[in-house]
């Protein structure tokens, strides 16, 4: 069907009713044309008897004059309705000043999956579908969470226990506190998952973790190189962009040099920091060589054209005093790696980061809540596994894991800077991963990612506010829940010679919750914003209630998990080992 077939089927039936209405009325001109009379007043007296005998015909008439009355009748009555529409007045009875409400059971519907275990618990009666494609794919929602609640206001409790118990994807959980772990962890070994351990709390009671084992290119140099700037302090010239310049560029000079030359077992901070410490510069003599100066000549005199050569020469235009203040800053920088335990524990790998979507695994990253020295190891770790598992799903998998990965970072806010976070929550979810920021106010995250944070928000399909009384979460939050129109009445009482009594009625805008409304929630409740869909005034889950709490050490002690335990069975591995295949003959 052509497109000037469809737009005159479409104006054929607009205007069918105004063509029936006409042929209707060319029964009154017939009526007026055969009525009797010398003047108009007999021919209207006459025109009443014989309407009767013209509408006793079901057919119209065709009659010149009686089809002209009819045209004009049926223009006419368009015309009529035509200028009503114009001039109507748009009237929202008791939605004047707003129409926000809280959502119910039918809101919520289209969205949750049938099957308990393939959702994402949110509330005691709200929850997700993990398959981002539904039936309708107008209710697919990216499974990226965005979870405010102050201190004590249960986020670890009410939101990330149960989700955790789900038992549905492999799981990367920041555990401030390390005793998520012990609580559940239990369940995991129950489901047969691979768990995998890093504390930073004890590093003996952690797997070892080398960034370094996921350099594959040139751009993983430089992903390592920017995570380690953004969530490390050095003391170069601050203000000036010129320090970190020069910083990236030694960075990536030294980390190229080790992945490409290196022995694998060298290929760690522990060399990085010697060649730091090696790097001797004399201000007095600019023709001075230490010892990496050196090794880039050589290398240079080998291989002119590689990437580490070519970084360092960029490096080595400064000044010998520059030189010197860039060599300072570097080894403030990586101080941690001085730590004997810190180098330990990076000395090789056993997180195997990109295998957690192959199969279900639980990563767990322990950090202390008091002291932060160490938490730019895990931003590291979350940046090389957002990176590692889109490659991997990309060239692997044709775009989508096998096993979707949730990371639930808890305490979002004290870890340091993801690089590019902003981007990446908006890709990551057709890869088949996701991530639920957990934080104790919405400023925390403005502090860190600054304009950027409210495009990492927009990403959050999902919100949910357990509580608190941070001004600017309870301030946004009010305005984002819109208004709601109430009525309200006024009463006047005048006393006097001539005593009178009124009663004035009118319509006003309230918010749906105020800011003193969500201050004072009640501590069972929360407020759970879905992308396209009613906000929701729920209570909080009851982690009793999951089928899964009879694993957890909140429902017996006798199933905390032994950290300790874990580790000590399994074989250790460590690069400077020595094996031999033996064959059967």
């Amino acid at each position: 069907m052509s497109l000037d077939t469809v737009k005159l089927k479409k104006l054929l039936i607009r205007t069918l009713p105004y063509i029936l209405i006409g042929l209707v009325c060319t029964n009154l001109g017939e009526a007026w044309r055969m009525a009797e009379g010398a003047n108009a007043s007999e021919k209207l007296l006459s025109f009443f008897t014989t309407m009767g005998i013209a509408f006793g015909n079901p057919l119209p008439s065709f009659y010149p004059i009686d089809l002209m009355v009819g045209l004009i009748c049926g223009a006419g009555l368009r015309a009529a309705v035509f200028i009503r529409g114009k001039n109507a007045k748009n009237f929202k009875h008791n939605l004047e000043y707003g129409s926000a409400r809280w959502g119910g059971p039918k809101d919520i519907e289209p969205f949750i999956d049938p099957v308990f275990e393939n959702n994402v618990i949110l509330t005691k009666t709200e929850r997700l579908m993990m398959s981002n494609r539904p039936k309708n794919p107008a209710n697919a929602r990216n499974k990226n969470v965005l979870i405010v609640g102050g201190s004590g206001s249960g986020k670890t409790r009410f939101w990330i226990k149960p989700n955790l118990l789900q038992l549905h994807s492999s799981y990367v959980l920041t555990d401030p506190k390390g005793t998520t772990l012990l609580e559940v962890g239990n369940a995991f070994v129950h489901a047969n998952y691979r768990i995998k351990i890093f504390n930073t709390i004890n590093f003996h009671k952690s797997m070892h973790y080398n960034p370094f084992a996921y350099i594959h290119s040139e751009k993983d140099i430089l992903k390592l190189t920017t995570t380690l700037m953004a969530n490390t302090k050095g003391d170069g010239k601050g203000g000036d962009p010129f320090w970190d310049k020069a910083e990236t560029l030694l960075y990536c000079a030294l980390i190229g040099y080790i992945h490409y030359e290196a022995p694998k077992e060298e290929q760690n901070f522990a060399t990085l920091i010697e060649f730091i410490n090696a790097m001797e510069v004399r201000e007095d003599d600019e023709d001075f060589q230490n010892p990496v100066d050196l090794m880039f000549e050589d290398l240079k005199k080998k291989k002119p054209d590689h990437f580490a050569v070519r970084q360092y020469a960029k490096f080595k235009l400064a000044a010998g005093k520059t030189l010197k203040s860039i060599l300072v800053s570097a080894g403030a920088r990586l101080a941690p790696f001085d730590i004997q335990e810190v180098r330990e524990i990076t000395m090789y790998d056993e997180l195997e980061l990109d295998t957690l979507g192959d199969e279900k695994t639980a990563l767990f990253l322990m950090m202390s809540d008091t002291d932060g020295s160490f938490n730019f190891l895990i931003s590291m770790i979350y940046t090389q596994l957002f990176n590692l598992l889109c490659e991997k799903a990309d060239d692997v998998y044709g775009g989508r894991l096998p096993v979707h990965v949730r990371c639930l970072i808890d305490e979002a806010a004290n870890i340091g800077q993801i690089p590019n976070l902003e981007k990446l929550v908006a890709t990551i979810r057709s890869r088949e991963i996701s991530a639920c920021l957990v934080l104790q106010a919405r400023s925390q995250l403005k502090a860190i990612y600054k304009d950027n944070a409210d495009t990492i928000i927009g990403n959050m399909d999902c919100q949910v506010f357990l509580g608190g009384s941070e001004p600017t979460t309870l301030k946004e939050l009010s305005e984002a829940l819109g208004k709601e129109t109430i009525d309200t009445f006024n009463t006047s009482d005048t006393r006097g010679n001539s005593p009178s009594y009124g009663t004035n009625y009118q319509k006003l805008g309230k918010e749906l919750m105020s800011r003193d409304e969500l201050a004072v929630m009640d501590g069972s409740k929360c407020v759970l914003q879905l992308r396209g869909v009613r906000p929701f005034l729920s209570d909080k889950y009851d982690l009793t209630q999951h089928p899964n709490y009879k694993y957890t050490a909140d429902y017996d002690k006798k199933l905390t998990f032994d950290i300790e335990k874990y580790l000590s069975t399994r074989a250790k591995l460590h690069p400077k080992d020595e094996f031999f295949v033996m064959s059967e003959e």
